[in-house]
């Protein structure tokens, strides 16, 4: 997570900061959507066991410091791009969100006494929209250095970029190879920029044949082409390609390591210091708890795992 999911946000009243916001929310870490369309090949998005909220009891003291804002209405907003299993989709009602970073959500709500409303939006509209429309943004977010100057950003998890090929690679795909290669990502992912997009230079400096990338709005279309073959590979987040061999049953495989692995953040308005302080707290307290540990373990996530929760930490480029 590498992650495609890009930087920040932190609501701006003035139109050209939101729109500064919203061009760099594009560079985001990964937004896989997994909800498959009708006929598609791609993973069917089936939720796991669903984490129950109400195991985890309340912290008295972590609910005196939510913001009166907040408290008064009784009701935690999260904005989330649910297209992205396993961390944030819809389950097979196609309207109830579910994933690892849905359940995290509610177990931060339980531990503050709130209710937890996970909101579903696009991906590069949630930084933006902090503040007046969503109390987090709970989607995937890799911090890097863009994303720490608009919004504050609490460390939960950690993820990389991974790549897939048709089981058993019948393409012979390399990664030391990828000019003149038809390659899927999804639009907006740093798989897509800077990724493949530097890789590409790289082509054009050693005067071969550019890459065919091939990007599209939702990892599920991503993964139905490379299942199809109409596609030589694919990059996204390392949670996402997992996932994908696991919902194609092993229609597709993993090609290689994990790499430009960094932390995953919670989103909260730049202005939000003293909120974000709070989110630190109960994020540390479900580590110590156990919950955070159990919610990634049934979804096979236990090893983004982080051992320590912390606010705006230093990210690479």
């Amino acid at each position: 997570m590498q992650i495609s999911r890009s930087l920040l946000s932190n609501p701006r009243l003035k139109a050209a900061t939101v729109l500064a916001i919203g061009a760099l929310a594009l560079t985001a870490c990964t937004n896989a959507s997994q909800n498959a369309a009708p006929g598609s090949a791609s993973p069917s998005g089936s939720a796991n066991a669903s984490f129950d909220p109400s195991t985890v009891q309340k912290d008295d003291a972590l609910a005196a410091m939510v913001p009166a804002a907040i408290k008064s209405k009784g009701t935690l907003n999260v904005g989330s791009d649910t297209s992205y299993a396993p961390a944030e989709f819809l389950g097979p009602d196609g309207q109830t969100p579910v994933g690892y970073d849905v359940d995290i959500a509610k177990a931060i709500g339980a531990t503050l006494g709130l209710k937890v409303q996970v909101q579903t939006a696009e991906f590069t509209g949630i930084l933006p929209a902090l503040g007046p429309k969503y109390d987090l943004g709970i989607s995937s977010f890799t911090i890097n250095p863009e994303r720490l100057g608009a919004v504050n950003m609490v460390s939960y998890f950690n993820a990389g970029t991974a790549w897939a090929v048709q089981k058993g690679n019948p393409k012979k795909f390399s990664l030391d190879d990828v000019c003149g290669k038809s390659i899927g990502v999804q639009t907006g992912t740093v798989q897509e920029d800077p990724d493949l997009a530097g890789r590409n230079k790289k082509c054009a400096a050693d005067g071969k044949q550019p890459i065919n990338i091939v990007t599209l709005k939702n990892q599920t279309d991503i993964t139905t082409r490379l299942v199809n073959g109409s596609i030589d590979a694919m990059a996204a987040d390392s949670p996402i390609i997992g996932y994908a061999v696991t919902q194609t049953n092993g229609q597709v495989e993993k090609l290689g390591d994990v790499y430009d692995a960094a932390p995953q953040g919670i989103a909260v308005a730049k202005s939000d210091t003293a909120w974000a302080d709070v989110i630190q707290k109960t994020v540390t307290k479900l580590m110590e708890n156990g919950s955070y540990k159990k919610i990634l373990q049934g979804w096979g996530n236990a090893d983004g795992a982080i051992t320590k929760s912390e606010i705006n930490p230093a990210a690479g480029s």
